[in-house]
């Protein structure tokens, strides 16, 4: 099986853009290097990947599509727009120029107003985004989730993940949290929205790191997703490099398959590759 990661990062902090970790606390200094598809590929096989900005500059989606250039396991971008520029209609068509250019995320968790994406983009941007066929990644905390079932409701033809589960919080206490639960099941019950089975480990505490804690931790959450979602409406991602604060590229893979066992093989082929291949559109998608 050819596993597909459909969220990764790349970036190079001499470019400047990335606000949130050139002046982020030290915890982040492991991820202040250049990190890029030549490193990712050593741990990964070149398996085929969906890297996703991490600035909110116009300049980010392009440094991103150049790389594809060179590095043909780079099958898919998620570049960055101002949706609430009525403007970005015309970029969003110069850049779906490009065929790996396949959706736009906002930094919706880094916003100060939770209700941003319900009331600030311009409906002229987001009717090209979905005219265009191009898909919403959205990164989003469970405060979120009220204004992005609003934004879906709005535009109930425009395909949108999740991405991270929205980050629910995972303290080892108990059940998960009910307010993040409700609201990702009012989501999931739309069938364009999906998510993404990425970022957990990162949101887990230290003491919760070892194999078999980060699985007693992390398989209420994921066999609540799988509940939700489906296998068809759900996709692994490696949050790589990010990932590395927590644990190794390996390391998070072997959990995956632990967290997955219970599931058949082509469910576990369609989160750990087909679904984002049919929701992204990716080359050699077998829908």
């Amino acid at each position: 099986m050819e596993r597909v990661d459909a969220h990764c990062h790349f970036w190079d902090p001499g470019r400047g853009h990335y606000h949130w970790l050139n002046t982020g606390p030290a915890a982040l200094d492991p991820l202040r290097r250049v990190c890029a598809p030549g490193d990712l590929a050593r741990l990964n096989a070149t398996s085929p990947v969906v890297v996703v900005q991490a600035a909110d500059v116009l300049d980010e989606t392009r440094y991103l599509l150049d790389l594809t250039a060179a590095n043909p396991q780079i099958l898919g971008v998620v570049g960055w727009v101002d949706l609430a520029d009525p403007a970005s209609a015309d970029t969003l068509h110069s850049f779906a120029a490009h065929p790996k250019f396949k959706g736009i995320r906002p930094m919706l968790q880094d916003l100060a107003q939770d209700d941003w994406i319900a009331t600030r983009p311009a409906p002229a941007s987001v009717q090209a985004l979905q005219d265009l066929g191009l898909r919403f990644d959205a990164l989003v905390l469970r405060r979120h989730l009220g204004p992005l079932l609003g934004f879906a409701q709005a535009w109930p033809d425009l395909p949108i993940v999740i991405d991270h589960c929205a980050k629910p919080v995972l303290d080892g206490s108990g059940p998960v949290e009910p307010e993040w639960r409700d609201g990702l099941a009012a989501l999931a019950a739309r069938e364009t929205v999906h998510c993404k089975l990425s970022g957990l480990l990162t949101e887990l505490p230290a003491t919760l790191r070892s194999p078999d804690l980060a699985f007693q931790a992390l398989k209420p959450v994921v066999d609540l997703v799988i509940d939700l979602f489906g296998p068809s409406r759900l996709m692994w991602g490696s949050d790589w490099p990010v990932l590395t604060l927590a644990a190794d590229h390996a390391a998070w893979g072997a959990l995956t398959d632990r967290l997955l066992d219970d599931l058949n093989e082509a469910e576990r082929t369609a989160i750990l590759g087909n679904t984002a291949r049919r929701f992204y559109g990716l080359e050699g998608s077998d829908g």
